[in-house]
């Protein structure tokens, strides 16, 4: 009887062990994806064709080029327009620290009333872009920079659980991932300005700033004052700033001309998802050397976003007839921005940026003081501040902010980056996280934040 029960036992442990043999077998990177979706399978035939050496249609590494378009390939673009619209909005309407003229208000006004069903006249886009450089005009790119990260950390309209920095498809960040795990090369090709993607990117893809490419806007050094490039000799005195002086909309053959420029080499695998990508698909489908796809995502879902079915099936057959897989976020997709965010269907769009909260010039210094909202920013370095040495991995370091800020301050809004510099000849790197709050990391005990590490290592730390 007792070899009876080892020999089930043993057989039990022997079936869980073929099950779970038989799970891994079919595991992919793709936990976002439903398995039979026919987008991905052309994916995955098409890496695995290229990327095997003894295959006809192998693509050495230095030619594995993939270009990606980013508003509404990689991240929303009906939440509830495209995120570089609603950042010129917000200059142009809540920005108090800023009086726009009386041309930009009037854009501005334009843009708020159109951009939930997108009835924008036909010449906005290089509108946008003259009002978009000048609106920006005289910021450094950390400004710049810090004006996106401020807005990205606001709860996305439209939705709840999930903020504007977190608005992308988890889906298209798994064939990022992917695809460089295969040898490729990844670039962010967008119609959005170049440092609008830098920054959104960060901390969401491991792409790095070189690899993005988008719409430009002239920059000089700010004692610059105009004079010629090529005449001016930069100083130590000297920052970058951006100026009213718009170069290039990044859209369409301009495309094609921008990846021919900055990358050199003909992309093999392209994917976009809109009118303004197709030149860029065709590049890399058309007379290219090498076996190459192109691939277009329709906005087919109205359940968890705000696609249009019908209007997804038009494109699916245009897509189609041009030679392009098509990728449905309806069908192709177990989740898009993670099974915790919902879509609500009601905006606040208009309300947010109603007439009577339009900015005006304070009169005086005093009301200066007054009227503007003071949103503090603490930059906290990972580093030990005296010899410069990491003091936590990077998922340690998050994981003990997190748990500070819960338990002392209530909640928490974090954004992860990187930093370095030269100290007598040695180059140092540091992990740093952007703290975002109001005025409670002083009104409280900002050293909770800097020191509450266990074992009281002191931190590089500063409060903006």
């Amino acid at each position: 009887m007792k070899r009876m029960i080892v020999s089930v036992l043993t057989l039990a442990v022997l079936l869980c062990s073929f099950a779970a043999l038989a799970e891994n077998e079919v595991e992919t990177p793709f936990s976002q994806w439903n398995a039979d979706a026919p987008s991905l399978k052309a994916l995955i035939e098409y890496v695995e064709a290229v990327t095997d050496e003894e295959s006809p249609d192998y693509i050495p590494p230095v030619d594995r080029i993939a270009t990606f378009d980013m508003d509404g390939t990689l991240m929303a673009e009906l939440a509830p327009t495209y995120l570089e619209v609603m950042l010129l909005t917000e200059r142009i309407l809540a920005d108090t620290s800023w009086q726009p003229d009386a041309e930009m208000l009037e854009f501005g006004r334009m843009t708020r009333d159109n951009a939930l069903d997108k009835s924008f006249p036909d010449d906005y886009d290089y509108e946008f872009s003259y009002h978009q450089a000048k609106a920006f005009a005289g910021m450094t790119l950390t400004e710049y920079a810090d004006f996106i990260t401020r807005f990205l950390v606001k709860e996305a309209d439209g939705f709840e659980g999930m903020t504007y920095a977190a608005a992308y498809y988890l889906p298209m960040a798994e064939v990022v991932e992917y695809l460089q795990d295969n040898g490729f090369k990844c670039y962010v090709v967008s119609g959005s300005d170049r440092f609008i993607v830098r920054t959104f990117i960060e901390g969401i893809l491991d792409i790095p700033y070189e690899n993005i490419i988008g719409s430009d806007t002239a920059l000089e050094a700010k004692n610059q004052g105009g004079t010629d490039g090529i005449e001016y000799v930069f100083t130590g005195d000297d920052v970058l700033v951006r100026t009213d002086r718009f170069l290039v909309k990044d859209l369409k053959t301009n495309k094609v001309l921008q990846i021919a420029q900055e990358i050199g080499r003909q992309p093999v695998l392209s994917f976009g998802n809109s009118s303004g990508d197709v030149s860029m698909n065709n590049y890399a489908l058309l007379n290219n050397r090498y076996k190459s796809a192109a691939f277009q995502l329709i906005a087919d879902d109205d359940v968890r976003d705000y696609g249009n079915p019908e209007k997804g099936q038009q494109l699916r057959e245009q897509w189609e007839g041009m030679g392009y897989h098509v990728i449905s976020m309806r069908d192709d997709w177990k989740t898009i921005y993670g099974e915790e965010v919902m879509k609500t269907s009601v905006f606040h769009w208009l309300e947010n940026y109603a007439d009577d909260r339009i900015p005006t010039v304070p009169e005086t210094e005093a009301e200066t003081e007054t009227s503007l909202d003071v949103q503090y920013v603490l930059y906290l370095g990972t580093n030990d501040k005296d010899t410069n040495t990491p003091v936590f991995t990077q998922a340690e370091a998050l994981e003990k902010v997190k748990d500070i800020l819960l338990r002392h301050f209530g909640g928490y809004t974090i954004q992860e980056a990187h930093g370095g510099w030269i100290d007598n000849d040695i180059e140092y790197q540091e992990y740093t996280l952007v703290i975002y709050s109001s005025d409670f990391l002083v009104e409280r005990n900002t050293e909770d934040v800097l020191y509450a590490f266990e074992g009281g290592q002191k931190l590089h730390g500063v409060i903006l």
